[in-house]
């Protein structure tokens, strides 16, 4: 196999929510059946402010709106929700999965890097296993198992590890501020592809309006302009 380092790409590690899945309508939804159950008065903004926050953090942000409620308990609520919504046909943000197939053709090793749970990661890893006739991951990185969540390096440099590469040769794909701030952190090089914010306005950032057409050698570019 060829070394990392003499690659175009050294490894791909995406985001999920809002990334390569278009969960966030329910996060956000499921947020606001949680603000309403409780009579707080919850806005665009609020949803905003949470989109790629560590789960943890979101919980103590409606603990302190007053949600009576213990952090794992507001995080086993809103999990519960978003995996009922959940089933075996998941809307795909566009150009995800053409990306993630072309990836795999070219043997490019590929993370995913979420503050989902474990449970959200396994049922999502399995849905894009059927969609594309197998796994499309080499390693994945759930948010309930990090210590420190986005916007803190710790998740990527997790990713980094589990794949044996150097984030010099490697480059990461987010949809939200955290994340982004989270992947730059780690030394990435780093594309954002809006989805709910405007991950553009994060310095640093690459921006790409959409996944659509895009190929690993658009990819392989982004990594030899950061290198340049």
């Amino acid at each position: 196999m060829t070394p990392p380092a003499s690659r175009p790409i050294g490894a791909v590690l995406f985001d999920l929510d809002g990334t390569l899945v278009d969960t966030e309508p329910a996060w956000m939804a499921a947020e606001a059946r949680l603000a309403a159950d409780h009579g707080i008065e919850w806005t665009a903004a609020d949803a905003e402010a949470l989109v790629g926050v560590d789960l943890w953090d979101g919980a103590a942000h409606f603990i302190a709106r007053g949600v009576p409620m213990e952090p794992d308990a507001v995080v086993e609520r809103l999990v519960g929700e978003v995996l009922d919504w959940m089933d075996d046909a998941l809307p795909a943000r566009p150009g995800a999965l053409e990306l993630l197939a072309a990836l795999r053709d070219d043997a490019v090793p590929v993370a995913l890097v979420t503050m989902s749970t474990r449970a959200i990661v396994d049922r999502v890893e399995g849905a894009l296993a059927r969609a594309l006739g197998g796994s499309p991951f080499t390693a994945t990185v759930a948010g309930d198992e990090c210590e420190r969540g986005k916007p803190h390096p710790e998740p990527y440099l997790r990713g980094l590890e589990l794949l044996g590469v150097d984030a010099a040769d490697a480059i990461a794909i987010e949809d939200s501020r955290t994340g982004a701030a989270s992947a730059l952190a780690a030394g990435l090089t780093t594309i954002g592809v809006p989805h709910a914010v405007d991950v553009s306005t994060v310095p640093g950032v690459v921006h790409w309006p959409s996944l659509s057409g895009r190929t690993p050698a658009d990819l392989a570019e982004e990594i030899r302009r950061a290198r340049a």
